[in-house]
């Protein structure tokens, strides 16, 4: 036990009630300097740096709205959808509640897909904060987990027929689909068993993970240093600040500055998120469909399934995955090989077994239904994610001094994400209603998108090292406020 630290009787309140914990719970302020007053995060943060705090901020907002639903939900099949309407109607307050869930569904994947859009663009999961990045993805994998488990939990007519579909996507699984899907649901069709089943994984299992896997990414950034948008590892440049002799030159202590600095974005984003929650709930259909306001008719099939918007781009690559896909991967994996032949200056052994791996590939991807591949592109999509810091191999860590034509490659990869998640919510088949442009389906367009999103990463060993990066500051560039 550490000894007692003594303080004056005419000392402040203040000062004594620091003192008294101190002296009892040390612990605390360790962490709290380490984490925040004594924690020097780069000088240099600019807008892209408030989505952090706001992803923690919509968590937070999520857990509480959810622990206040959960104690009027009825996770019954039979009861589900009129505790909702009870909620809405009769308990005080209830409305308001549930929209700021429903809403703070989708804001939360708004700041999350920025959040990590910024990390791409300065390389934020470049070496050393792979391990940084890796439990980011894994809370992407879980918040996707928790959004589609708690999609099904108010029963209308959407939420039901998208479990039904996102389900029966898992019987397509080779051997193991038709058990894998059985053990979802729980029961031959989506019924109680899966919603109670959703249920426990929407409140108990998946935000327990979700919060272990946060707790995990805070404390590894704080390990190894915040990125910033200059790529500069500001623990590796000069010592000395007006805070501490031995502190980074360029960082400043994340209290009270970004702390403080944090609280405008809050309040920006409070705003917009209030706005939409009393004006806007259902934001057209996009945040709380139609249909879901309608009970679950398990006899009566929608005319358009269509997940939630932030589903939409993997659902896309989802749909895109036909029998004209498949044929176009084996054409590029021939075309792959025959070039690797012919430009590689590998042992001829590499060669011949890429050949065979290559063969292997093209074999498996015609024996198997398309619907599978289907399943495999659309987990693949966000699985790749987690590949990032070894596929990026340019000299320049941030889009700052990297050569001008990759920014157009990211502009070029953001467009293709937003038309893909667009036509996620479009009914499949042509695009225009014009008999010559009939060719033109969705399925198409969706087919080049997701060609160049796996492009986009699987080439990046090699693109990203083309070109000339600009030469990179020894200090961040910082121009103050």
């Amino acid at each position: 036990m550490a000894e007692f630290k003594e303080i004056s009787p005419n000392a402040p309140l203040g000062a004594k009630l620091h003192n008294w914990f101190d002296n009892r719970f040390p612990t605390l302020f360790a962490e709290y300097r380490k984490h925040m007053s004594e924690y020097y995060a780069p000088k240099n943060f600019n807008f892209w740096y408030f989505f952090g705090s706001l992803a923690m901020l919509v968590l937070a907002i999520q857990i509480v709205t959810g622990i206040f639903l959960v104690m009027h939900y009825k996770p019954d099949a039979a009861k589900a959808f009129e505790s909702v309407e009870y909620i809405m109607r009769d308990v005080p307050g209830g409305w308001f509640i549930r929209y700021m869930h429903s809403t703070g569904a989708s804001a939360f994947f708004v700041v999350v897909y920025l959040h990590m859009f910024r990390g791409l663009m300065y390389g934020s999961y470049r070496k050393p904060r792979e391990l940084v990045w890796i439990f980011g993805c894994a809370i992407f994998l879980a918040l996707m987990a928790e959004a589609f488990m708690g999609y099904l939990l108010p029963w209308g007519q959407m939420s039901y027929w998208g479990a039904q579909v996102i389900v029966n996507l898992f019987s397509a699984i080779p051997f193991i689909g038709p058990d894998l899907a059985l053990l979802i649901r729980g029961d031959y069709v989506v019924g109680d068993a899966t919603l109670n089943r959703f249920f426990s994984f929407h409140v108990i299992a998946v935000p327990l993970v979700l919060i272990g896997l946060v707790v995990a990414h805070l404390l590894a950034l704080h390990d190894v240093g915040s990125n910033n948008p200059d790529g500069i590892e500001i623990k590796k440049g000069p010592k000395g600040n007006r805070w501490s002799p031995d502190a980074p030159a360029d960082g400043i202590p994340f209290h009270p500055y970004y702390s403080v600095h944090d609280i405008v974005g809050v309040s920006v984003f409070l705003m917009a998120f209030f706005a939409v929650v009393f004006f806007a709930p259902e934001m057209g259909g996009y945040f709380l469909e139609y249909n879901n306001f309608i009970p679950a008719d398990p006899l009566v099939t929608p005319a358009h399934i269509a997940p939630v918007w932030y589903f939409t781009p993997f659902y896309s690559m989802l749909r895109a995955t036909t029998d004209l896909m498949v044929n176009v991967l084996c054409v590029i994996i021939a075309l792959a090989v025959v070039l690797g032949f012919v430009k590689c200056r590998c042992a001829t052994a590499f060669k011949i077994g890429a050949a065979v791996a290559g063969l292997v590939a093209i074999v498996l991807l015609k024996t198997f239904d398309a619907k599978f591949w289907g399943v495999v592109v659309m987990g693949g999509a966000v699985i790749i994610l987690f590949f990032l810091p070894w596929l990026d191999r340019s000299p320049a860590r941030s889009i700052r001094y990297r050569p001008d034509w990759h920014k157009w490659v990211y502009a070029v990869f953001v467009i293709w994400f937003l038309i893909l998640m667009v036509l996620g919510i479009m009914v499949p088949g042509p695009i225009f209603g014009t008999p010559s442009l009939a060719w033109l389906t969705n399925e198409l367009v969706a087919m080049v998108g997701t060609l160049f999103y796996f492009g986009f990463f699987l080439l990046m060993p090699w693109w990203s090292q083309l070109g000339t990066p600009k030469p990179v500051p020894d200090r961040v560039t910082f121009k103050p406020h």
